[in-house]
């Protein structure tokens, strides 16, 4: 027997103009009423509304466009630049033993950002499930967790890892670390918690499109989902009664990220910082990063795309870019800062994107757009940064820091990845005294070091690689 729609649903979709929706929804088995009408009953219309409203009359909330507020931008003031002189040296240095007293408290944890799918490389899984290691094929999820777990060793202190996923890799994620037993983690170290999503609009009419016969078509709600996601699970509690005081936060994408950085942690303490963002020099005005930059005293990220060339293109008196820090999207956030924006019920704001969204249609299937013909709807993280009392921009090394797995072909390739971990690792090992054929492939386990200094001092000189047809590998000690 066909199950009747609740009247109150009905009556929603009716008054937000969304009643399309009710077409074929008497060829719905009771299940799929049952969960299409869930699905319905979650859905923030007012939020919609004003959403769809806000993009029809092109302007933001803020009566100011990120573009128009990117004139008034300037390099940021709360910045610490890498070492040059050796007094420098020395803050770096302290700012390393800070973070590393940090580590040993149990006062860090980690969060990782894992809720894209590897469609651009042509992987239909989890990006963080793709191969990469040079020699080892380990896959992503590895190459992270295992500088984790070698941290947590060198601290001797558990490092709580928070996983975010989304619905298109949550299942297999987590099925991923069960059969990889957690890649050496305790298991009750290990958090995984979704993201939320966001329904796709038609960019015509405003309505709200189906993926199949009564399902939305709904996406996540962007990394900047990260704070409702930690608050809807719990973990903001979980965090405080571990005594976490501070996450390190990245992006499963970016192998050479330095998982819970001591000198990192350190100038986050040291500054008395809410919240901190790694930047690198960008290679030129058109490279597409986010720059971190000071708007009206107040410091920010604003995105490639809202950056007008014109000011993209500024140069100081020395002939360098002005607007020059390029964000790595590697974060820390002081959990106490996170907690008072959660209990204030602060929403990151979302940003629009014209998209191509597949859309059903009872009675005529799935039609796959060639152009873009709806509205998605995301948060980004970084729009957190001027909620902070203070915030502060710390510059990496982008050789040895940044290379993110973005494409199938050319920069950040697997084989341009690759190639950054194997010149990196080639480097400890020659700084170490091995001779290494200039042809081979050469890799270095977190487990066995994680720098150059301890692969030099307790690795490199005592303990020789496995050589394989792939390469050299120095595996756990």
């Amino acid at each position: 027997m066909i199950r009747i729609l609740p009247l109150t649903i009905a009556e929603r979709l009716d008054f937000y103009h969304q009643d399309h929706l009710l077409e074929g929804w008497d060829d719905l088995s009771p299940p799929q009423q049952a969960a299409f009408a869930a699905q319905l009953e979650s859905v923030d219309f007012d939020q919609l509304t004003d959403l769809i409203a806000q993009q029809k009359s092109h302007h933001s909330t803020e009566n100011e466009t990120p573009a128009q507020r990117a004139y008034r931008a300037r390099s940021p003031r709360s910045l610490v630049r890498l070492p040059r002189t050796v007094a420098e040296q020395a803050e770096w240095k302290a700012a390393e033993q800070r973070g590393e007293e940090l580590l040993r408290a149990g006062r860090v944890g980690a969060i990782l950002v894992a809720g894209g799918q590897g469609t651009r490389l042509g992987y239909d899984h989890p990006k963080g499930m793709y191969p990469l290691g040079p020699v080892s094929n380990a896959p992503l999820f590895q190459l992270l967790c295992e500088q984790l777990l070698a941290r947590s060793r060198r601290a001797g202190q558990p490092i709580p890892y928070y996983i975010m996923t989304s619905d298109a890799t949550h299942e297999e994620t987590v099925e991923f670390f069960q059969q990889n037993r957690f890649f050496g983690l305790p298991e009750a170290d290990v958090y995984f918690f979704q993201q939320g999503n966001m329904p796709a609009v038609d960019a015509q009419t405003g309505q709200l499109l189906l993926s199949a016969a009564g399902e939305l078509a709904m996406s996540p709600d962007g990394h900047g989902g990260l704070l409702g996601a930690l608050s809807a699970a719990g973990l903001l509690d979980d965090m405080r009664q571990r005594g976490v005081d501070y996450l390190y936060y990245h992006q499963v994408d970016n192998p050479l990220a330095i998982v819970c950085d001591p000198d990192y942690l350190g100038w986050h303490d040291l500054s008395g910082a809410e919240v901190s963002t790694k930047v690198i020099a960008k290679r030129s005005a058109a490279e597409k990063m986010g720059i971190a930059v000071d708007v009206d005293g107040v410091t920010q990220i604003i995105e490639y795309s809202d950056l007008p060339d014109e000011v993209a293109q500024r140069t100081t008196a020395s002939g360098d870019l002005e607007l020059w820090a390029g964000s790595t999207a590697i974060h820390v956030f002081s959990r106490e800062f996170l907690e008072r924006l959660a209990q204030g019920q602060w929403q990151l704001p979302f940003h629009i994107a014209h998209k191509a969204v597949p859309a059903y249609v009872p009675g005529e299937g799935l039609t796959t757009p060639e152009k873009p013909n709806a509205y998605k709807f995301e948060r980004f993280v970084f729009d957190i940064l001027p909620q902070a009392g203070q915030a502060l921009i710390v510059e990496a090394d982008r050789t040895r820091e940044f290379n993110p797995l973005k494409n199938a072909d050319g920069v950040h390739s697997p084989d341009d990845v690759r190639q950054s971990l194997v010149k990196l690792h080639r480097e400890w090992a020659q700084a170490a005294g091995w001779e290494i054929p200039p042809t081979t492939q050469v890799e270095i386990s977190a487990l066995a070091a994680l720098d150059a200094t301890e692969f030099a001092e307790q690795v490199g000189r005592w303990i020789p690689p496995v050589k394989t047809e792939r390469g050299w590998f120095w595996a756990m000690r």
